[in-house]
């Protein structure tokens, strides 16, 4: 793409799409917007038509994702359900991310709003790292923290074993809600 060749409409989104298709790692707004010659909320704008016209991309906190992206099979999938203090993200998603499990997102139950779902996309160490910086640096405050602790995670994996490891060292550390109560 040349220098100062602003890519219009249509032929945008479907260049955005092609950057997003080819990316295994998530890719910001403002990377986007660099690509395309445009502004950031142009980006938005093709993101929200894109999901729009069933395009599987989500934001996450590094960017957003294309999530059918060929040679990735995570299979596997389930929701968690949890609870522990603010202070004990960090420990909840290393355990996970450390067993092979991506953490594909946060949701509560709040008494006024009903489900709120948050998007985490995390699958290694290092962005759990960023997303708790990015949580930090916005002062912003943990879902969970409306629901005194309480929260579900979907995760994946590609083999049904590394959620069952990830869910056993959930248990052992206290996080896992037990499901007889």
């Amino acid at each position: 793409m040349s220098e100062g060749k602003r890519i219009l409409g249509e032929k945008r989104r479907e260049f955005l799409l092609s950057l997003l298709k080819t990316s295994s790692n998530p890719i910001t707004g403002s990377e986007l917007a660099k690509k395309a010659n445009v502004s950031r909320q142009v980006i938005v704008n093709d993101m929200t038509l894109l999901k729009a016209k069933n395009e599987p991309i989500i934001a996450t906190s590094q960017g957003y994702l294309y999530m059918l992206q060929p040679g990735v099979q995570q299979s596997f999938e389930k929701t968690i359900a949890c609870c522990h203090s603010p202070l004990e993200v960090e420990n909840e998603l290393f355990l996970l991310v450390d067993n092979g499990v991506t953490v594909k997102d946060v949701r509560i139950e709040h008494p006024v709003y009903g489900d709120l779902t948050a998007s985490i996309m995390v699958s290694n160490r290092k962005e759990v790292i960023q997303f708790l910086e990015k949580i930090k640096n916005t002062s912003a405050a943990y879902l969970s923290e409306l629901t005194e602790g309480v929260h579900l995670h979907t995760i994946s994996a590609a083999n049904a074993q590394s959620i069952a490891d990830a869910e056993q060292a959930l248990e052992a550390a206290g996080y896992l809600v037990d499901e007889n109560n």
